[in-house]
């Protein structure tokens, strides 16, 4: 199979790199994945800046030289979201993060716009009541 340009999204920004799909499943060099990701493949397992953790059962992410995107996403407890036609995928942020996020009680900052084009951004309404009516049209 042969190598696509495969755009990851992560903590919001969207990084193109080199893949190869198999299976259903986008496999990156260790190098695209440090690119990427931040995540570094070690002799003692994925490292990044001073975390490192352990791979048991490597084979499982790595197989001839490229790491599985679907069981690195796995290890790290993270949702992974794929369009395989549009050669794109979106790494959510773990259970734990989550929780972490949700305890806490803080909502996270935006900014969106009002009807009239007025942009308004949450943090400039703290301290304040603010109702929020979000609406999908699927």
């Amino acid at each position: 199979m042969a190598e696509v340009a495969f755009t990851i999204l992560d903590e919001g920004r969207a990084v193109e790199v080199p893949a190869r799909v198999e299976a259903g499943r986008p496999r990156l060099s260790a190098a695209s994945l440090e690119r990427a990701l931040g995540w570094e493949l070690k002799t003692q397992g994925l490292c990044r800046a001073d975390v490192c953790i352990p791979v048991a059962g490597r084979a499982g992410l790595v197989s001839d030289g490229l790491v599985d995107l679907a069981a690195f996403a796995k290890l790290l407890d993270r949702p992974l979201a794929m369009d395989l036609d549009e050669h794109a995928a979106a790494l959510g942020a773990s259970a734990r993060e989550r929780a972490r996020v949700l305890s806490d009680g803080v909502a996270p900052d935006f900014t969106l716009p009002d009807l009239t084009g007025r942009e308004w951004t949450l943090s400039g309404l703290r301290g304040k009541k603010v109702l929020l009516i979000a609406y999908a049209s699927w």
